[in-house]
């Protein structure tokens, strides 16, 4: 009859965005509702109760869900500090437990802190002691640190990208701490870290040359003796000391294998690491390319602004640029300008407005657009993801119209790695001349599968797939590419 205790903590960052993250940032329940929550949703904790709920016996014990719902900058002091007060708590009144699953991303970082998952279970062991599992779970774009391993039994990371097995991967944590739990198992992990940041195709998991080092790890996690294996690359745009590509081994009681294997996912990494780049096209190519489309839909993907990376969201990079090459087709673009929002309310639905957009946080890089157009919708941002059904808040959002370019607004940024913005606010992506993605990747069907064109454009922005116009100062080098010939062995 165990006592499992629920815990989840999940924000990415980019140390490029200048604007920090805050406690309003984030979504935070505590006890019930957190269970009532992820049970109708497709999260990792929704995967994981799938499997604790169907498990005769097993008794949740809820704590604290603090979820950033969009990746952002990094994040304040003195809002982790809340945070992390609030869960630990929430750990300090729970009862005895027999286990815990605790969903993290692995990619945050605050103002102090380069490794605030680390600093958590930490103080969690502090408060369960050594005797308790612990089994985390992570994005691949986590950065997985010596700390986080040392205070947990294991991990259990994404196999996917784009992601697609948030909830998949939640239920094999928690099938994992069944076992460690009812004493089946001993997980022992080895860790090898890789000097690599790497973007682009090859890292789609189905097609690209990353397959080889993931169905490496998949196949060691269906083997007798494997409980967990997977290649983690990281988030180029967190800069901090433990920034890296890295691949873990879970087995059980088997130290060498696991340091085998892990060592062999690396090298299957290492491999192909040079081919994980982005080709990029200029912003006037790009603009040139749009316009001189004859056939087919053009989807310009702005990854440098990509606010599942943590990015500010507010570039109007290719908005100027299909301005200034006289693009006259239709255009879906979406920019994050509060004011811009609040200029589209007081004008009210139907009506001209004159403002600018874009600038608005990210000001050294991006400079406001002044635009006049006429307010088409006006919402409250509340949507479902299209991906997992989670609701997703954008804050005030207007649909303004500018010619033949159609602005979706929003107040904070928001995922964009499906269509549920556009789609909520009454503007289907296959109705336009051309869209601007701001995702490096979505799933195929999203976009790419029916686009004419698909452009990786090289424009300025905190998550720049040209990571060496980012200036990272904190991650170890030398690094790939950062750096000229570096050597793993």
């Amino acid at each position: 009859m165990p006592r499992i205790l629920i815990a989840e903590c999940k924000q990415e960052v980019s140390t490029f965005n200048p604007v920090l993250s805050g406690y309003e940032d984030f979504t935070v329940r505590h006890g019930q509702s957190i269970l009532d929550y992820h049970r109708r949703v497709r999260s990792e904790v929704g995967g994981a109760l799938s499997v604790f709920d169907a498990t005769p016996g097993v008794e949740l014990v809820p704590t604290c869900s603090a979820h950033f719902i969009t990746s952002g900058g990094t994040l304040a002091d003195a809002a982790f500090a809340r945070i992390a007060d609030e869960l630990l708590a929430s750990v300090k009144a729970a009862p005895s437990v027999d286990g815990v699953y605790f969903s993290l991303h692995g990619a945050m970082a605050t103002e102090s802190e380069g490794d605030p998952e680390g600093h958590l279970l930490a103080e969690l062991r502090k408060i369960l002691g050594e005797q308790v599992p612990i089994v985390i779970s992570l994005d691949l774009h986590g950065i997985l640190t010596d700390r986080m391993l040392e205070h947990s039994d294991a991990a259990v990371a994404f196999h996917t990208y784009p992601h697609v097995d948030f909830f998949g991967t939640g239920a094999r944590a928690a099938r994992l701490l069944l076992r460690i739990v009812a004493g089946e198992v001993k997980p022992v992990t080895a860790k090898v870290t890789v000097p690599a940041l790497v973007r682009g195709d090859e890292l789609i998991t189905e097609s690209g040359s990353i397959r080889h080092a993931v169905n490496a790890a998949k196949a060691i996690e269906q083997s007798p003796g494997g409980l967990s294996a997977a290649m983690m690359w990281g988030n180029p745009f967190t800069d901090v000391p433990a920034l890296a590509s890295n691949s873990f081994v879970v087995t059980d009681n088997d130290p060498a294998r696991a340091e085998r294997e892990a060592l062999r996912i690396a090298n299957l990494f290492w491999e192909h690491h040079a081919q994980m780049q982005v080709p990029l096209v200029d912003l006037a190519d790009a603009a040139r390319i749009t316009k001189e489309n004859a056939s087919g839909i053009v989807v310009l993907v702005d990854a440098a602004d990509a606010t599942s990376s943590g990015a500010s969201g507010d570039s109007n990079a290719i908005l100027r640029a299909l301005l200034e090459a006289d693009y006259r087709g239709a255009a879906l673009i979406p920019i994050v300008d509060p004011g811009a929002v609040a200029a589209a309310f007081a004008a009210g639905v139907g009506k001209p407005v004159r403002t600018t957009v874009g600038g608005a946080l990210d000001s050294g890089r991006f400079t406001p657009l002044p635009i006049e157009g006429r307010v088409r919708m006006l919402s409250d941002g509340w949507f479902h993801s299209e991906t997992t059904r989670e609701l997703w808040q954008a804050g005030r959002t207007a649909v303004v119209q500018v010619g033949g370019f159609t602005l979706v607004l929003t107040s904070r940024a928001v995922s964009l790695y499906d269509r549920a913005l556009f789609l909520a606010h009454g503007c289907d992506p296959k109705h336009f001349g051309a869209v601007v993605v701001k995702s490096p990747h979505c799933e195929p069907h999203m976009f790419k599968s029916w686009a004419g064109r698909y452009v990786d454009v090289d424009a300025a922005g905190s998550t720049s797939a040209n990571l060496r116009s980012l200036g990272h100062t904190k991650c170890k080098r030398p690094m790939f590419p950062l750096d000229a010939d570096v050597k793993f062995a």
